[in-house]
């Protein structure tokens, strides 16, 4: 079965919302090079709707870019998850409309490696929730944001998880890989909610 890896810049309180607004400072070579690794460990895209219009109006014009990233994303299959985008245009997409939990359960199933989710607040609380996601990696930054959209938020599922990796970079980011460990069914989640916005 293909696993579902979650990767997000997030504040120290957990903020995932916005990354374009408070991350540039931290970035250095060290994130680069994870960045580049995370890339090379899956592939495929899931998305939301928001993160993939961001996505698709800026990676097709970064093509040959230091760390090879935007080649890959350019390159590898996407899907979206979105009840209201009405096509991707962006290369090798596919739209995920509707039945979304359903859909990516089979798309768990089919052959291939591990598939990526970037951003996508919404997505990921679902997949959270419906018990979809496999492993967490985390590069969280030295500073509180004090609001925006968190990682976990109230009132989602309870599990647990094993940490696989982590690195402290120069710069006080650390980075944190968590496999989820599941110790209950996953819940029923309203395919309504799972928009992707």
């Amino acid at each position: 079965m293909r696993k579902i890896v979650v990767s997000e810049f997030v504040s120290a309180d957990g903020v995932m919302e916005a990354p374009e607004t408070w991350q540039f400072p931290f970035q250095t070579g060290e994130i680069g090079a994870i960045t580049e690794r995370q890339t090379n460990a899956i592939e495929a895209l899931l998305l939301g709707r928001v993160t993939y219009e961001v996505f698709a109006g800026f990676w097709p014009t970064q093509t040959n870019n230091e760390f090879g990233v935007a080649d890959k994303y350019n390159r590898m299959p996407k899907y979206v998850v979105s009840t209201t985008l009405q096509k991707g245009d962006w290369n090798n997409s596919t739209l995920i409309q509707s039945n979304i939990i359903e859909e990516i359960r089979k798309l768990k199933q089919q052959p291939g490696g591990a598939i990526g989710i970037i951003g996508s607040a919404t997505l990921v609380h679902s997949l959270l929730d419906a018990g979809l996601v496999d492993e967490v990696q985390l590069l969280v930054h030295p500073l509180v944001l004090g609001t925006g959209v968190r990682l976990f938020v109230e009132g989602g599922r309870p599990f647990s998880m094993q940490l696989a990796d982590s690195q402290i970079l120069a710069n006080g980011v650390v980075f944190l890989s968590y496999q989820i460990e599941r110790h209950e069914q996953p819940t029923e989640t309203d395919q309504s909610e799972v928009t992707g916005a």
